[in-house]
């Protein structure tokens, strides 16, 4: 196994572990971090000293801005720092500066929340971790050689008292490689939850979700005008037709050539106009529109081939995509489960908390659903990642087949 950083290496078998370079190297970060930590604190302490005592000049001045931006070269040192520990590396998460020169440089830092959650970093180094470092590592360090060097410095005591005590510390230090590099990978991981970029704070990531959310909601629109187009245009029309030729036949004598024609024609037409019907409540079902949710799933779960429980507790009406895109999850899910679980019944049970939708849809059928085997579960997935939910499938064999879609719907 490829041991790609000081946690990792803890799962080694002792042998491998002792005579690997991870122990040593987080002794190494833990010294250099302690190393860091009170040069930090000197400087950040000397920077806010002079801009307190020096406000009203340019120096003082000077010397506040620079202790605002500190953070940012702690932070560097840390990036380097941390591959000590962790062969992972971590990304610089300021975004580029459009602008050349200092000033455009130090205003495009400043408004980064990358930038003060580093300066943070920064005081909680100077103020806690540093102090933690130097316990571990000099813990380690200091009783470890104060044992091993006792013969040195204890000449009065006998021989086998002094090679006792330099035993035990051989011992104790084998040992003490494991808290040390337990607590150096606590603190890599620690280290990496802070300064890691954050994809909220993509301005790149954050305008490709507004512009997937812009397309989601264009995307709504057009399906309901042609739902609408369809329900007063051809539908009625279908309807018409339908109306006409029921009529012609009541008006055709019996024994008409023209009788079955007719008949024949009436059927298709009201075939075609149940097919219409359903198509437009694929495009987007008015029941949806008018009455929301809720009383658009209790519909799909009358209409399906299976007893369907409906448990669905909302407060209110959703937004309008992501009615939409739990209407059809209900609607694939049910489909699914009609088609390929073999289930007796069903059930779906959907509420709001936090500000995110949950739908949950199961079945008592013979489970095993996989989304590669093309049962639509895929394409319920890029449904729901659209509006920026997720899914999530339990499908063990034998049952019971558990889809959980959560969607966010705060305002």
């Amino acid at each position: 196994m490829q041991v790609r950083s000081a946690l990792e290496s803890l799962t080694l078998p002792p042998a491998k572990f002792l005579t690997s370079s991870w122990p040593w190297r987080s002794l190494l970060y833990l010294g250099s971090g302690a190393v860091l930590g009170v040069a930090t604190g000197a400087v950040l302490a000397a920077l806010m000293l002079l801009g307190m005592v020096l406000t009203l000049v340019v120096i003082g001045l000077a010397a506040l801005l620079a202790f605002a931006l500190s953070g940012i070269a702690v932070a560097r040192i840390e990036r380097w720092r941390l591959r000590l520990v962790d062969a992972v590396t971590l990304p610089d998460q300021h975004r580029r500066v459009a602008e050349p020169g200092l000033r455009a440089w130090v205003r495009t830092r400043l408004r980064e929340q990358a930038t003060w959650r580093e300066l943070g970093y920064a005081i909680v180094l100077t103020s806690i971790l540093t102090w933690l470092d130097m316990i571990v590592f000099g813990v380690a360090t200091w009783a470890v050689t104060a044992l091993l060097c006792g013969p040195l410095y204890i000449r009065d005591e006998p021989l086998y008292i002094t090679m006792t005590g330099s035993a035990a510390g051989l011992v104790l230090g084998v040992i003490a490689l494991y808290p040390v590099t337990a607590w150096a990978a606590a603190r890599a991981a620690m280290t990496r939850s802070i300064l890691a970029p954050r994809a909220e704070e993509d301005p790149q990531l954050v305008e490709l979700t507004r512009s997937r959310a812009r397309l989601v909601d264009a995307f709504e629109v057009e399906r309901r005008r042609i739902e609408r187009d369809l329900h007063d245009g051809a539908q009625q029309r279908l309807v018409a037709l339908s109306m006409q030729l029921g009529l012609a036949r009541l008006e055709l004598p019996d024994g008409s050539p023209a009788a079955d024609p007719v008949r024949r024609a009436h059927d298709l037409a009201k075939e075609a106009l149940a097919e219409l019907r359903e198509l437009i409540r694929g495009v987007h079902p008015k029941i949806l529109t008018d009455r929301g949710l809720a009383a658009a799933v209790r519909e799909v779960a009358d209409r399906a081939p299976l007893p369907v429980g409906v448990d669905i507790a909302l407060p209110a009406r959703l937004p309008g995509p992501v009615e939409v895109t739990a209407y059809f999850v209900v609607v694939e899910a049910l489909a699914n489960v009609a088609k390929h679980s073999g289930a007796n019944r069903a059930r779906v049970v959907a509420s709001v908390a936090f500000d995110r939708l949950t739908v949950q849809v199961r079945d008592d059928g013979r489970g095993g659903a996989d989304p590669a085997r093309g049962t639509g579960l895929a394409g319920l997935v890029d449904r729901v990642a659209a509006v920026g939910g997720t899914v999530a499938l339990a499908s063990p064999h034998g049952g019971p087949t558990v889809v959980h879609v959560e969607l966010p719907c705060g305002s």
